[in-house]
């Protein structure tokens, strides 16, 4: 059986789908994709599906638990390199695709996971200063 390569990239884990998404691979990478994440602590996950010509239902409902899996474990997900036949099959299919950002490239991917962490981490930072300090006498 094929398996589909995960890779790190900073505080990000690339999936670059360059198979065929067969029930039983994209299974597979689920649960993969889950152990690295806490493996690797990272809080992004880019899934590239450039490579692919068609995504059949199956396939799409396990992009979008993938996302649902990665956002328990605190990671995002952002689907990038998307065809306009995937996109038109995936509406047709009614697969909305919940809990998934999208992105045109990778580079763009990228740019919008670090574009989130920073708002959140800056989120993070004044809801702190909003907590009344103690001091002692």
């Amino acid at each position: 059986m094929d398996r589909v390569p995960i890779l790190k990239i900073g505080d990000i884990l690339l999936v670059s789908i360059q198979i065929d998404m067969e029930d039983q691979v994209a299974l597979q990478l689920q649960e993969n994709l889950a152990d690295r994440i806490v493996a690797t602590g990272c809080h992004g996950v880019i899934i590239d599906i450039s490579a692919l010509d068609i995504v059949d239902s199956f396939v799409g409902r396990t992009l979008a638990t993938i996302a649902s899996i990665s956002r328990v474990l605190d990671a995002e997900t952002v689907v990038v390199g998307m065809r306009p036949a995937v996109a038109i099959t995936l509406v047709e299919l009614g697969l909305s695709l919940p809990g998934i950002r999208t992105a045109l490239n990778v580079e763009l991917g990228m740019e919008l996971l670090a574009r989130e962490r920073y708002e959140d981490e800056s989120d993070d930072l004044d809801d702190d200063a909003d907590e009344p300090t103690v001091t002692a006498p």
